[in-house]
């Protein structure tokens, strides 16, 4: 069985009206017990849970600490390609905009390692369109050996693939798996894609299970946070990682928040997640998963992303370009989305080191893996 039959079953207006239902007496005995519960998230995302936040967010800075030390880990996307096959409006690579299509060769993949590894990066994200055709497979099976000989950890997040294609590429050295459903609501999903392969809403959700098959590292999930009722989705990947946890406990996991930022044709947020909303769903989440990564990527302000260091942060990206070929050319006019924080590398550190942590390039080393 895969998670799109599970999910079926769920009935999701219900557990809509729970979560708005929420009491604050429903907060305080969630507070006693969140790890691993869903109806604790479930109230630990509600409304009710508002006037609680400062007292979760001491306790998920407590409990990052507690597993994860002052240590955090710092990667960057590398992008390979904006070749598309899908109509999404609410991302720059959509097909029907009129933007420059570029994907990388080796030379130019090499150039790009070469800044990126100047920087001091050795965990390293592979970002493309989804175009299976022109960027598929065979392109990521020739390239992914090239790039892995400069870094430990390689992760991808492009379109999702057959489980035996990802164990061609775990063979290859691919150590994580980004694959973001974007919404868990289905009539909001359709409403968002509207041509191409993603289009296919249980395929994208069933994903992680092909690539847990795979016996990749680690998996990551994600929302776009602004294409519906940013709780609700929470919740429904708090259900989705609860799923993969315990059928596929071998795999490592983390999740990424990403608010919706403006792009080429891109579109306003149907509901605005405030910084406080962030907040409280960094901490919902850590106080439900205590190991889990919390990835924040360059889509926040630089003085929000600092802040928000302390209350359950394990991996952010710095200095980042959502453009292929964007180290090499910054002003080339291909990117993905706007970037928020656009400090260079060192800057973050320097606010890091400030606040008391730990910037980590590799904490992991693959010879003492048996």
């Amino acid at each position: 069985m895969r998670y799109s039959e599970i999910f079926s079953q769920l009935n999701i207006d219900d557990l809509s009206m729970k979560l708005y239902a929420t009491t604050e007496a429903d907060v305080e005995r969630a507070l006693q017990c969140p790890s691993g519960n869903l109806n604790s998230l479930m109230a630990l995302l509600s409304p009710a849970a508002q006037p609680y936040i400062e007292q979760m967010a001491q306790e998920s800075a407590r409990l990052t600490r507690q597993r994860f030390g002052a240590n955090l880990g710092l990667y960057l996307p590398l992008y390979l390609s904006n070749l598309c096959a899908n109509e999404c409006d609410y991302c720059g690579f959509t097909m029907s905009n009129k933007i420059k299509r570029k994907t990388l060769n080796d030379d130019e993949i090499l150039a790009e390692v070469a800044i990126i590894k100047s920087r001091g990066f050795d965990s390293v994200l592979l970002v493309a369109g989804e175009h299976e055709t022109k960027v598929g497979i065979e392109y990521f099976a020739h390239v992914l050996p090239q790039i892995k000989q400069h870094f430990s950890y390689v992760a991808m997040e492009v379109q999702p693939l057959e489980t035996d294609e990802y164990r061609r590429l775990v063979s290859q050295g691919l150590d994580a798996v980004m694959v973001y459903q974007e919404t868990y609501r289905a009539r909001t999903y359709a409403k968002h894609h509207t041509r191409g392969k993603k289009q296919d809403f249980n395929y994208r959700l069933d994903t992680p299970d092909r690539v847990a098959e795979s016996g990749v590292d680690k998996i990551g999930l994600g929302v776009l946070l602004g294409l519906d009722d940013w709780r609700i989705d929470a919740l429904l990947m708090g259900y989705h990682l609860d799923y993969l946890e315990r059928q596929y406990w071998r795999t490592r996991y983390s999740i990424s928040l990403p608010r919706l930022r403006p792009c080429t044709g891109g579109i306003e947020p149907k509901v605005v997640l405030t910084d406080m909303g962030l907040v409280q769903m960094i901490c919902a989440f850590r106080l439900f998963n205590h190991q889990l990564d919390i990835s924040l990527s360059t889509r926040e302000t630089p003085e929000f992303r600092d802040n928000l260091l302390p209350l359950g942060i394990t991996n952010i990206s710095a200095g980042s370009s959502t453009q292929p070929g964007g180290y090499q050319q910054p002003d080339s006019q291909l990117d993905q989305f706007e970037i928020s924080d656009q400090r260079n590398v060192g800057q973050v550190i320097a606010a890091m080191q400030q606040k008391g942590f730990n910037p980590v390039f590799k904490d992991w080393e693959n010879s003492w893996i048996k």
